[in-house]
């Protein structure tokens, strides 16, 4: 009878316990992009000011529709010249031209779509010989590294478990890369789960 409702708690979480963080990490967001953005919006234009209770999900909403205006007006000419304008600006001020042009150039690597930024999970050997981890390329060793070095190089970025989000930079030999048939996702997944998850091939998972 024990054993019946100790699988019964167990088989409990692996149910709820997706369905409610995935819920709790949705409305901390939404939260949070309300607490951010809904302050600033004046009284007249703020539904919150007229209604009864709070929009949730105003904050989001906005900054959506901000970022997608933003977006349609930087596509004409003028747009377009105002943004060069303000990059010009931003490089020429010493403390803070290092951070924008290093925010700017990650995110440019991760949303280009002919990106070849974190497309490819790989094997890599370390931190010794025998041991492997799980890395994700994300491109060729360029500029003065590249002329240092010898051999064709490529960055790997090797996440930590169970947070994939922080981790290290590996420059590995390119012939020494094990390259894995999966998805990006599916390896972040194992990553994450700590390799409770099993890494399947993409043609075993599409058969």
């Amino acid at each position: 009878m024990l054993a019946k409702i100790k699988n019964y708690f167990f088989t409990g979480i692996l149910v709820t316990a997706p369905v409610v963080i995935t819920f709790w990490i949705v409305i901390s967001l939404v939260n949070l992009f309300d607490r951010l953005v809904t302050p600033i919006i004046p009284d007249y234009l703020n539904p919150n000011f007229y209604l009864p209770r709070d929009v949730p999900g105003l904050g989001l909403i906005i900054l959506v529709v901000f970022l997608v205006v933003i977006g349609s007006f930087t596509a004409n000419f003028f747009g377009s010249w105002l943004l060069k304008k303000t990059d010009l600006f931003l490089h020429r001020i010493p403390f803070i031209k290092v951070f924008y042009k290093t925010i700017k150039q990650i995110l440019e690597t991760i949303l280009k779509t002919n990106s070849d930024a974190f497309r490819e999970a790989v094997l890599v050997e370390y931190p010794r010989k025998g041991l492997w981890v799980i890395g994700f390329t994300t491109g060729e060793v360029e500029g003065e590294v590249k002329n240092k070095l010898k051999k064709k190089f490529t960055n790997v970025f090797i996440p930590t478990t169970p947070n994939p989000t922080s981790g290290f930079l590996l420059m590995v030999p390119t012939n020494e890369l094990k390259k894995l048939n999966v998805s990006v996702d599916d390896a972040i997944k194992t990553i994450v789960s700590a390799g409770i998850i099993k890494l399947e091939p993409k043609q075993k998972k599409n058969s």
